[in-house]
């Protein structure tokens, strides 16, 4: 639904969505969430996240220096009404080049590097890429996965920084295995296991091509309690492509024989472009030979999703059954 908010002031909108997330704010100031969600609470130039006393803004307005009076405004007001804030990074999702895409220092020295969530911490490397290295619409998938995988062996797919892994670590999971292609992601990872005690295998971080290394655990012979899938949009490489809204299914298809009969499979599908329905579509086509049930969806933080409701541009698809397009389902295997 459409809402002229887009006339308020940032200052305006700010002090909404701190009110609408006051109960988050932990005392110690260690936690991580969405602080505000311009595309659904009032001015898609900008989203705000809050790392511990960090704050990251994104940056949506193009070319950049349109949008510098606003970032203004806005790091004016935080600094007023959260005066324990001790650094602040902008990316610019149209930046001219990497650094200012992956984030530039506005004040402080050192961005925090670390965060405290149910009980887990986890490392983060604010300025390492252009997302912020943890993942902020996965929260309520960690917390299920802490609750669900005790004694169960998890192999984390495009794991990127691991946390989905940390998680299971967390949980009790008898075997956690990290598979990502890039290795400065993995040792995030790594940090994040010596902040929580947990031991670190060098055999347990898969440093390689999704393609490759999944046909290489087939050929051994692996089979897992438990599959993650996390994949980006898009991606591609010399043994094959990822695309989430064209071919999602190839993806399951190729992983599904590394999954113990009675195991988990874990989706996370964040195709823009891909609708809620079609999404359910596609994923209940596949549990037609029966090997696959859908047995819970995972919901995106309000946080992240919008507490409001409002929206200013409108949403490219309709996300419905899920609340964002960032979409979890939590599957049930059979193996034939």
């Amino acid at each position: 639904m459409m809402s002229d908010v887009s006339s308020l002031s940032i200052a305006s909108l700010l002090e909404k969505a701190i009110r609408l997330r006051e109960s988050m704010f932990d005392p110690r100031h260690e936690t991580a969430f969405r602080l505000f969600n311009g595309f659904l609470e009032g001015n898609s130039d900008l989203a705000i996240d809050l790392y511990a006393k960090t704050l990251v803004f994104h940056l949506y307005s193009n070319p950049p220096e349109k949008g510098q009076i606003l970032l203004n405004e806005a790091v004016d007001y935080l600094k007023q009404q959260l005066p324990w804030i001790q650094s602040a990074v902008v990316k610019e999702r149209y930046g001219a080049d990497v650094i200012k895409k992956s984030g530039v220092i506005l004040f402080g020295s050192k961005p925090d590097r670390r965060i405290f969530e149910n009980g887990v911490w986890y490392s983060v490397d604010l300025c390492m890429n252009r997302d912020a290295s943890l993942y902020l619409d996965t929260r309520l998938l960690r917390q299920w996965i802490i609750q669900n995988l005790k004694g169960k062996s998890v192999l984390n797919t495009f794991a990127y920084t691991g946390s989905l892994g940390v998680a299971a670590m967390a949980a009790g999971a008898s075997k956690v295995v990290q598979l990502e292609r890039t290795r400065k992601f993995l040792n995030v990872a790594k940090e994040s296991y010596s902040l929580n005690g947990f031991l670190i295998d060098r055999r347990d971080f898969m440093e390689g091509d999704f393609w490759a290394k999944v046909s290489h655990l087939k050929k051994r012979g692996d089979l897992f309690d438990c599959v993650i899938l996390d994949p980006p949009f898009f991606a591609t490489s010399s043994t094959g492509t990822v695309d989430l809204e064209e071919n999602g299914t190839r993806l399951i298809n190729k992983i599904r024989p590394l999954i113990q009969d009675g195991g988990i499979l874990i989706v996370i599908n964040n195709a823009l472009f891909l609708s809620g329905k079609e999404h359910m579509e596609q994923m209940e086509a596949l549990c037609q030979d029966g090997y696959l049930k859908i047995i819970e969806r995972i919901d995106v933080p309000p946080d992240f999703a919008g507490f409001s409701g409002e929206s200013i541009s409108g949403q490219v698809t309709d996300s419905a059954p899920f609340n964002h397009s960032t979409k979890i389902l939590i599957f049930g295997v059979k193996r034939k």
